[in-house]
């Protein structure tokens, strides 16, 4: 992932919060240990229109 793209879809974040989410997303680790977690399940529901628990 380019830094241009990590701008593009965290505009609104600082330049060193950009960068904190640069280096998670490079981690598959890391990605991957958040992506468990149950906000990030939910936002993910949310982003894709399931609506079934809500």
């Amino acid at each position: 992932m380019e830094q241009k793209d990590v701008s593009k879809m965290f505009g609104n974040l600082s330049p060193e919060q950009q960068k904190k989410v640069k280096n998670i997303l490079s981690d598959k680790n890391k990605t991957e240990e958040i992506l468990k977690t149950p906000q990030a399940q939910e936002l993910l529901r949310k982003l894709m229109g399931d609506n079934k628990n809500g």
